[in-house]
């Protein structure tokens, strides 16, 4: 071997040597070039690095029931809308959306837990780009958020769970090194969890993604790393190094920034056009949401609409309506839609209803006696030992204080006819 070839091979195993104290694992090296057959590039900054994996998806590819591009469609429609939804992405372009999500080495919160992958996928005009942000081992940060940082440029963030956990613990990481990194850009929040938990919490045994995806968008994972494993996974690659270790979690949360994607175009849909996308009971909440909301004129159609749907929830859709109306003023439809649930004839929604009902006719009608035969529904359910939301004692106030009210209007309305009598004789 010439004297050149082995100051060669010397040197290489004095860079791996090099590169091994200083925990810089991955490199741009020619032995380290199984990253790059993987997918994977390595990002260096401040003597430290990490790996970043890019994948890109055409427009036509169908995650569950949607295909990825039919988010555009719906970007389209909520800036067409005049919904004043919290998910509405109106006075956005599509690619201004993040789609986010992070593996970590913990359930926990605090200091002691450390993101390991942040994901991100975006919908750009002719295709949808994910990108994964993988720390090599611990001691990278810098090198991992400066990696990150650089290419955010989005409005919003979409995540599940990401309000209570995901976006948190980025703060808190970004906290420990924020001297040394680009400062986190100010983002609103569409948590699809909120939403799921809304629509599906009675029909699912959980609101996990998994969940979701399986039983409400139609997505199969295959071969998948449960995510509870993925922090021991990840300890073992820290130790070995060898990138199909991780492989597996990588794939899982490539997953899962896709399935935020397919779930946002999902509810949007049935945000968007309730009457023929959703079902009763989920047009049913999606009402009661605008409701929740103060989107009142959206709200009342959506309960209006729903009337015409079918029985279900019909007690508590007239409830709610009677309490829109009366909002506006507008008494007469108020009344018809609370007489519609006193009927009925149940405690927790009919109860509710004849309270309002006896307040009305007590003070806006001046009908004591209706406003007492109300008031007297509710005590029979009282009476029966009904579970409903009122204070028995508050109750029999309120029909004593009628029975004295009507009890003094016979007397006033006898003194007038005996005072006419009189009248009427000594003319």
């Amino acid at each position: 071997m010439s004297l050149i070839n082995k100051l060669n091979r010397m040197k290489k195993n004095i860079i791996r040597e090099e590169q091994q104290i200083e925990g810089r694992s991955p490199t741009e090296s020619a032995e380290n070039s199984i990253w790059a057959e993987h997918g994977m590039t390595v990002f260096t900054y401040e003597n430290q690095s990490c790996l970043i994996k890019e994948v890109e998806y055409p427009l036509d590819y169908k995650h569950g029931h949607y295909s990825l591009g039919e988010f555009h469609k719906v970007v389209r429609l909520w800036n067409q809308s005049h919904s004043t939804h919290p998910l509405s992405s109106k006075g956005h372009e599509s690619h201004e959306l993040f789609f986010f999500d992070t593996e970590t080495t913990g359930l926990g919160g605090g200091v002691g837990n450390t993101i390991f992958l942040l994901g991100q996928a975006q919908v750009l005009e002719d295709k949808v780009v994910v990108r994964q942000y993988l720390l090599p081992q611990p001691g990278n940060e810098v090198a991992l958020y400066s990696s990150f940082l650089e290419k955010v440029n989005s409005k919003t963030l979409v995540t599940y769970n990401g309000k209570a956990f995901d976006w948190p613990q980025v703060k808190t990481r970004h906290t420990l090194i924020k001297e040394r990194v680009p400062k986190l850009p100010p983002f609103g929040h569409f948590d699809l969890f909120h939403a799921a938990r809304r629509l599906w919490k009675n029909d699912l045994d959980s609101v996990r993604l998994a969940n979701v995806e399986s039983e409400i968008l139609g997505i199969k994972r295959e071969d998948d790393v449960p995510g509870f494993l993925a922090p021991m996974i990840y300890f073992q690659f820290v130790k070995q190094q060898r990138p199909e270790i991780i492989l597996g979690v990588l794939k899982h949360n490539e997953i899962d920034v896709l399935s935020l994607i397919t779930l946002y175009t999902h509810l949007s849909l049935k945000l968007l056009n309730t009457n023929l996308e959703a079902t009763e009971n989920e047009h049913y909440e999606i009402a009661r949401w605008l409701d929740y909301v103060g989107d009142d004129e959206t709200a009342i159609d959506a309960y209006e609409a729903l009337l015409n749907k079918g029985k279900q929830n019909e007690d508590k859709t007239y409830l709610a309506l009677g309490a829109k109306y009366k909002k506006r003023k507008d008494y007469h439809k108020a009344t018809v839609a609370w007489e519609k649930v006193a009927k009925f004839n149940i405690p927790q929604t009919s109860s509710i209803a004849a309270i309002e009902l006896a307040k009305y006719y007590e003070h806006k009608e001046k009908n004591v006696e209706k406003a007492i035969h109300f008031t007297q529904l509710v005590l029979n359910y009282i009476r029966e030992n009904r579970d409903i939301p009122f204070n028995k004692e508050d109750i029999e106030r309120r029909m004593d204080r009628l029975e004295k009210k009507s009890n003094r209007n016979i007397a006033r309305a006898s003194a007038g006819t005996e005072e006419f009598r009189q009248k009427q004789a000594k003319s």
